[in-house]
C-alpha cells in the first residue's frame, strides 16, 4: 500500500489510546506491533496497512472503520475514481471509498471475505452486493445476498458477513460512530 494515499490517521488512535488510558508499550503488546511503529502513526510519520490498521483499532477496542471516520482530514468535495486504489490493502483487499471525518464512512471489499470476526456498530450500516454474493448473519439468521441486494443493520444489531464467490465486491456503507442519532 502506498503511503501517499492511505488517510493520516495518527490523532485518532492518540486520541482514542490516551481515552483509554493506555501506554504505546500496551497498545504494541495488544496489537503484535511495535512501540516505534505505533509512535510513527500517532505523529503521521509512518501510514499503518489495512490489516495493521485493524490490530491496532482491536487492541484499543474499536474499528478500523471508527478510526479512519476519526481522522482528521475533511473535503468538502472528494471524488474517489474506480481505478484509484484509495488506499487499497491487496492482501486483505478492502479500500476506502470516502475519505476524512464525515457523517457516513463507506469501504468496498472485493474477493474472499471470512465471518471470522463479529461487528456491532453503535448506528445505522448499509451492505450493498456490487458483484457476487455474500451471507450476512445478523441477530442468528443468515441472510444470503446476490448481486444488487442491499441489507440494512440498525444500530447495535450483531452480525458477520462472508463472501460466497470469489469475485464478490460489496460496499459497506455506515452512519459516522460520530453522529448520535435521535429518535423521533
Amino acid at each position: 500500500m502506498e503511503a501517499g494515499n492511505t488517510p493520516r490517521v495518527g490523532a485518532a488512535v492518540r486520541r482514542r489510546r490516551r481515552a483509554l488510558d493506555l501506554t504505546l508499550a500496551e497498545v504494541a503488546r495488544r496489537s503484535g506491533l511495535s512501540s516505534p511503529f505505533l509512535s510513527q502513526i500517532e505523529n503521521d510519520r509512518a501510514r499503518p496497512s489495512m490489516r495493521s490498521l485493524q490490530r491496532i483499532a482491536d487492541a484499543l477496542g474499536t474499528t478500523a472503520v471508527q478510526l479512519l471516520a476519526a481522522s482528521d482530514e475533511t473535503r468538502t468535495v472528494d471524488v474517489v475514481r474506480a481505478g484509484d486504489d484509495g488506499g487499497l490493502d491487496r492482501e486483505a483487499r478492502v479500500r476506502p471509498v470516502v475519505r476524512g471525518r464525515h457523517q457516513l464512512h463507506a469501504l468496498e471489499f472485493v474477493g474472499e471475505h471470512e465471518a471470522d470476526r463479529e461487528f456491532r456498530h453503535r448506528n445505522d450500516e448499509l451492505m450493498y452486493v456490487a458483484d457476487g454474493s455474500v451471507e450476512v448473519e445478523a441477530e442468528g439468521r443468515i441472510h444470503r445476498l446476490g448481486r444488487g441486494d442491499t441489507l440494512l443493520l440498525s444500530g447495535g444489531v450483531r452480525h458477520r458477513w462472508r463472501s460466497t464467490e470469489s469475485g464478490a465486491r460489496v460496499l459497506v456503507v455506515a452512519v459516522g460512530d460520530h453522529v448520535e442519532v435521535v429518535e423521533p
